[in-house]
């Protein structure tokens, strides 16, 4: 091998190592920021190949795409005084890397700062409201309070807060008997509340019946002693024009009805022969 090809290789060589030491690259989900001895001088947000003077800068690469931070869960104090253990997360970005770099060093650094700023806010909003509201009421406009906060004093640091969610509530063990006791014990009462109402009712109605079967009773008997009574009439009309008819045939008919249901069988009865009551047996004899 001559002497230029070998000055080739050479220059080739180091012109790869000045480019690796001068050139880097940047990602579509990537931006970066160049330090030199250890002070940053720029920020670079567009994906590319820059250069960089070598030794004398270094380049930290930071995160462009959506970032997300589950805080551990932490008790907080509703507006009606009770404990609840809220469960939340939250998803963030980086808007301006030299600020953040500046500020936050490092996404655990940022983490960190985030989870004091979500925090105070979200017991700030907690603290406005009440367990109920929290359990079942809108919680959505809830946490874009919580949101919108939090993003306000996270803007100083070169970060937006997109999101702030609550992924579970629940109430602390040591205060879980006590709601149930105090649930149990409303619910009882609204219990005998409502038997209370449902008996007062149930005698209104069985008062009402019997009141309706009064009346019924009342109208009923009324017009069975008007029929019973015309009934009447009309018998008394008809014997009395049988008996105007034939008065004889009558007063015989009424004597035999009469005879026939006193004496029956085995029938004792001492009577003066001359009585009336024995004037037809004695005609007929």
């Amino acid at each position: 091998m001559n002497r230029a090809a070998t000055f080739g290789m050479a220059a080739a060589a180091t012109l790869a190592v000045a480019y690796w030491l001068a050139c880097f690259q940047v990602g579509e989900w990537q931006q970066t920021i160049v330090l030199q001895f250890g002070k940053p001088v720029r920020s670079i947000l567009e994906p590319g190949l820059y250069f960089k003077t070598p030794f004398a800068q270094n380049v930290v690469y930071l995160d462009k795409r959506l970032l997300e931070y589950d805080a551990a869960p932490k008790e907080l104090i509703t507006q009606d005084k009770q404990q609840l253990v809220v469960d939340n997360f939250s998803r963030w970005r980086i808007i301006d890397p030299l600020t953040f770099y500046q500020t936050m060093l490092n996404e655990a650094g940022a983490q960190s700062r985030l989870d004091d700023i979500i925090y105070s806010n979200l017991r700030e909003a907690i603290g406005r409201t009440t367990l109920q509201h929290v359990v079942s009421g809108d919680r959505v406009a809830l946490m874009q309070g919580v949101t919108d906060g939090s993003n306000e004093k996270a803007a100083a640091f070169g970060v937006e807060v997109v999101d702030v969610r609550i992924k579970r509530t629940e109430l602390p063990e040591k205060n879980e008997q006590n709601i149930f006791s105090r649930m149990r014990t409303e619910r009882e009462r609204q219990a005998k509340k409502f038997r209370a109402e449902g008996e007062e009712e149930s005698r209104k109605i069985r008062s009402q019946a019997e009141k309706s079967r009064q009346v019924i009773l009342a109208e009923a008997g009324r017009a069975a002693e008007v029929i019973r009574g015309e009934a009447d009439a009309k018998a008394t009309d008809v014997y009395a024009a049988a008996y105007q008819r034939d008065p004889e045939f009558y007063r015989f008919m009424r004597t035999l009805e009469v005879y026939r249901t006193v004496f029956k069988e085995r029938t004792t009865m001492v009577l003066d022969p001359r009585s009336e009551f024995l004037r037809l047996l004695e005609s007929s004899r």
